[in-house]
């Protein structure tokens, strides 16, 4: 079969670009224009550590609620790349999880018991992940009061992870959670799932845009330019500071949006942009 050129493709990351960090929900006008840019033939993948019943709640059922065209194919990629599934109007396909990245259970279960024991006051644990172990804050407590009770649950964690001899995971904290993970997972495992998933559709993007609102998401532009894929990054969280890369960086104020435009402002601006590119 022969394979199609496509002019552009986006890998997106979602808390922070698609859902807002605050609410975790996704405002319609960002659906709206996902589905759009679907429907003119731009294939979005989401590359995320969300677990794929977050994507399955916060973003796909408000696509197809919205009216996905039919035959459109959405690829979204979890827990960084040891999740995968694929998503139309009319199916969802199956879910694949790499068993081989998953946290041994034991570990899992301890991290449980510490949050239930010393945090359930500012954090909570996500019991829909598959491979990672994440805990979150919760929603009635401010990001400052989390920020705090987060180190310390940070450094319990990582003396857990010695304790059980974990050398091959560490622990790494987001703005809004800490994730337990596999050292082989992360952003570039997930750019590396999402050509593949375009390939097995004959799919060959002509060019990347990545989004995302923390450094380690770099790592997806990383992967691509590695393998000589043509990419632009979007950083909608840049005050973390923009580091030297061999492609071009782009925030808000490339669309001449003032710094406080971040998170999912600067990424609805940035899809409207490319929306506006591909309709034109």
């Amino acid at each position: 079969m022969v394979s199609a050129a496509v002019p552009l493709a986006l890998l997106l990351d979602v808390d922070g670009p698609i859902a807002s960090p605050v609410t975790r929900d996704v405002r319609p006008r960002i659906i709206k224009d996902l589905l759009r840019l679907a429907h003119a033939g731009v294939p979005v993948i989401f590359n995320t550590g969300r677990s794929d019943t977050f994507i399955r709640e916060q973003v796909m059922a408000p696509m197809i609620a919205e009216g996905m065209p039919p035959g459109t194919l959405v690829h979204a990629i979890c827990e960084k790349g040891a999740v995968w599934f694929s998503y139309t109007a009319d199916s969802v396909g199956p879910l694949h999880v790499d068993g081989s990245l998953a946290v041994p259970k034991a570990y899992a279960d301890d991290i449980r018991t510490l949050v239930a024991e010393g945090y359930a006051a500012h954090m909570f644990f996500d019991e829909t992940k598959h491979a990672m172990v994440s805990v979150e804050q919760r929603l009635d407590v401010s990001n400052s009061d989390y920020k705090t009770e987060q180190a310390r649950f940070d450094a319990q964690a990582l003396e857990l992870t010695a304790r059980h001899g974990l050398s091959a995971f560490r622990v790494d904290p987001t703005i809004i959670s800490t994730d337990i993970e596999s050292v082989r997972l992360g952003k570039d495992l997930g750019a590396s799932r999402a050509v593949e998933l375009l390939a097995q559709q004959n799919i060959v993007p002509q060019a990347w845009r990545t989004v995302g609102d923390s450094r380690t998401d770099y790592a997806m532009a990383d992967w691509l330019h590695h393998h000589d894929h043509e990419v632009k990054h979007v950083d909608v969280r840049p005050a973390d500071g923009v580091p030297e890369k061999p492609y071009q960086i782009l925030t808000a104020a490339d669309l001449g949006l003032s710094a406080e435009v971040i998170h999912d402002d600067a990424g609805a601006a940035f899809l409207a942009k490319w929306l506006d590119t591909v309709v034109s």
